[in-house]
């Protein structure tokens, strides 16, 4: 296996990027992994979190649901006709309406709740 040879501005720029990554924030290092599990900790208790309980179930809902439709589309591709898979698709859209429609729906009710 032959190796690969960078050179010095290669290296040089690499280190450079790396550490304007990790002091402009956008580094995944252990504080910010640390952060995110105290904020979805918070989640279930009565501490303020970043995230939303009700957001984070439905993602996870949504998530398993299209894991669920994935896995029966794999398992039944080669059964499936032309108008199965419309189908099939037409319910991955409806799905995916519903859930902007719901999200829609939730920052309109609460930016009028905010306007009082």
């Amino acid at each position: 296996m032959s190796k690969i040879e960078l050179s010095d501005d290669v290296i040089t720029r690499i280190r450079e990027l790396k550490r304007s990554a990790r002091k402009s924030g956008w580094f995944l290092g252990w504080d910010n992994i640390k952060w995110l599990i105290t904020e979805l900790g918070n989640i279930y208790t009565a501490n303020p979190s970043y995230f939303s309980k009700k957001r984070i179930e439905s993602s996870i809902a949504f998530i398993v649901g299209q894991a669920g439709m994935l896995w029966f589309l794999c398992e039944n591709i080669g059964k499936l006709t032309a108008s199965d898979i419309a189908l099939w698709a037409g319910i991955e859209f409806a799905i995916s309406g519903y859930i902007v429609s719901q999200i829609q729906q939730e920052k309109k009710n609460s930016t009028m709740e905010q306007s009082e």
